[in-house]
């Protein structure tokens, strides 16, 4: 497979790349989805081969849960995930699997945070961006870096 199927979107935030982490990680509920939806559940074990799921609530009561797994873990740097596989790396069918990819990349005093889906074929990458990705991931990578800059 020579070409990548990649959805993407980058932010530079005014703060450390540890801090960017640190928000990331231990805050996930405030951030992770598009508000006024929510994420009432995340149940991360941060390690390659580690659980990593997460449930996200509508404001009308609509649950979506997601089970996936840590590929990759760099603390501070890189994490790498998908949903095509659960813990214990036990396959799990979908059209929607990706591999998403974040980055926290130093940047003068800044940090420059990317996330990446890539996607196994180009249809399932257009489904992704005709579901709302650049909006959506857009919308959460704002109030990523919203809560980063004002952590005191």
């Amino acid at each position: 497979m020579s070409e990548l199927f990649e959805l993407g979107v980058s932010r530079l935030i005014q703060a450390s790349p540890e801090t960017v982490w640190k928000i990331y990680v231990e805050r996930t509920r405030e951030w992770f989805c598009p508000r006024p939806w929510t994420t009432p559940v995340v149940d991360w074990d941060l390690r390659a081969g580690g659980r990593a799921d997460i449930e996200m609530e509508s404001p009308e009561g609509e649950r979506h849960a997601y089970s996936g797994v840590f590929l990759e873990v760099i603390p501070g740097r890189r994490l790498v995930s998908t949903g095509a596989m659960t813990e214990g790396w036990i396959p799990q069918p979908g059209d929607m699997n990706f591999i998403r990819i974040d980055t926290f990349e130093p940047e003068g005093e800044a940090t420059r945070y990317s996330a990446v889906a890539r996607h196994w074929n180009e249809q399932a990458m257009e489904a992704h961006r005709a579901m709302g990705f650049e909006q959506g991931w857009g919308a959460v990578a704002d109030q990523l870096a919203e809560l980063a800059e004002n952590d005191s």
